[in-house]
């Protein structure tokens, strides 16, 4: 019983790596965190619907992706373990959003959603930090992809994601992984095969 009181929420261990979040002011914000649990597969958004949770992921992988046609998707972006995720461009609009938010295996993650978010912001002097921290992370991981396909070529961008994420990369089905670095399934297994 214990061991439960004193451990740290997930979210707040996040947020302590960034900020200094003191007991009273996470006391208010806890409450307002929702833990969402997903199965693989399951859409935490999809295209033409309006987000409205910042997520962040305590456990699990979602990518999000385009439908380029009926049977073609391309995966833009990979989400993973302690990292934060929505459709960011649809949360800040309230604008449908262009693209899908899907676990890719079972999912664990806690959200604010914006009413709550707007609230807060208005009542705990933290809660606009914790806002800017949520832009700042989201437009890194943003910026990191765009100049990794511009800069390296598709192994080396399979190679760096390997060696970020070793653990979680055997996890991605193939074809997700090689939309994601911009190659067919079949030059994916090439790469790997050449660098076994």
């Amino acid at each position: 019983m214990d061991e439960l009181k004193d451990k740290i929420h997930p979210l707040r261990k996040f947020l302590s790596l960034r900020l200094s979040v003191d007991d009273e002011s996470w006391s208010r914000l806890e409450p307002q965190i929702k833990q969402q649990h997903f199965k693989r597969n399951d859409f935490l958004l999809k295209q033409g619907e309006v987000e409205k949770k910042i997520y962040f992921i305590e456990s699990g992988i979602i990518r999000y992706f385009i439908q380029r046609g009926e049977d073609k998707e391309a995966t833009f972006a990979i989400i993973f373990e302690n990292q934060l995720a929505g459709a960011y461009d649809s949360f800040l609009q309230q604008l449908p959003s262009e693209y899908f938010v899907q676990a890719i295996k079972p999912t664990v993650t806690w959200s604010f959603p914006i009413e709550v978010l707007q609230r807060l912001y208005m009542e705990v002097p933290i809660a606009n930090t914790i806002g800017r921290i949520t832009c700042e992370e989201l437009f890194l991981i943003k910026a990191k992809r765009e100049l990794s396909m511009y800069k390296y070529l598709p192994q080396e961008r399979y190679l760096n994601l390997f060696s970020e994420k070793p653990r979680h990369i055997k996890e991605i089905p193939l074809k997700y992984l090689a939309s994601y670095i911009g190659v067919t399934p079949q030059a994916l297994s090439r790469i790997r095969k050449r660098i076994k």
